[in-house]
């Protein structure tokens, strides 16, 4: 982006000022912002947008954070800087936008095809299930109890994928069919991808273990019906939250 005055590309097409910077990271306060003028069609594509110097004024900020956050906005294909003229706009909708919600569209398949299968599985694993069984789910729910306890925040909870899926896993393995069984880890990679795209998504809510604990239990008294409830229970949150982000995606296109 050059720092000319950028005269018919800058001041006049700007849709309005950009807000100020707040307590967040400055940079995504200014990538969302960015973002924002260009979803709303502020600059048209192949314009030149306002200058860094421009930029900066309007969201109060130094220059440099200007500059990373069009970085970025190059990287994700809504921008394009051509050396010596200033920086263009590419695209006015956000690639990673769009690939956010075929990824989530993915996750909602993957937890309908788990609600069909663990709740089959909660049921029998109700009246087939052995002591070892129950200890197998509750030492998965123990160690990733321990994980969110060492990490209060999200940054650095990554093993709760794999110990989530190691307690559904020994849900469906508690009802004693083989062939749920192997359907289930055939699925496997599909349920586990889908486990790592949703805790990469901070907009969807992490796991509860007081939820899981409850199908345990619901297991445990042996009651087909509980412990079905109790499986549906457990999956209705984060179907919820993807039904509600794709809502929000689709109102976006």
């Amino acid at each position: 982006m050059t720092s000319g005055s950028g005269s018919g590309s800058g001041t006049g097409n700007g849709g309005g000022s950009l807000q100020a910077a707040g307590r967040r990271s400055l940079v995504d306060l200014a990538i969302e912002q960015l973002r924002a003028q260009l979803a709303a069609g502020s600059w048209a594509v192949g314009e030149r947008i306002p200058t860094e110097h421009e930029l900066a004024e309007r969201l109060q900020v130094g220059r440099n954070t200007v500059r990373e956050a069009v970085r970025v906005l190059v990287h994700a294909g809504m921008l394009v800087t051509r050396q010596g003229e200033g920086t263009f706009v590419r695209s006015t909708s956000d690639p990673a936008a769009v690939l956010r919600g075929v990824q989530r569209s993915g996750v909602r398949d993957v937890l309908e095809v788990r609600a069909a299968l663990e709740a089959e599985a909660a049921r029998l694993a109700a009246v087939r299930h052995t002591p070892e069984d129950l200890d197998r789910m509750r030492a998965a729910l123990a160690r990733e109890a321990e994980v969110i306890a060492a990490h209060p925040e999200r940054v650095g909870r990554e093993a709760t994928v794999e110990h989530d899926l190691e307690f559904h896993t020994a849900v469906v393995e508690a009802a004693h069919n083989p062939a749920l069984t192997e359907v289930y880890r055939y699925f496997g990679a599909s349920v586990r991808e889908s486990m790592r795209t949703a805790f990469g998504d901070h907009e969807m809510p992490e796991v509860v273990v007081a939820t899981h604990a409850a199908l345990v239990d619901a297991i445990a008294s042996g009651d087909p019906e509980r412990a079905e409830t109790a499986c549906r229970a457990l999956l209705a949150e984060p179907t919820a939250a993807v039904e509600q982000l794709l809502a929000e995606f689709a109102a976006r296109k």
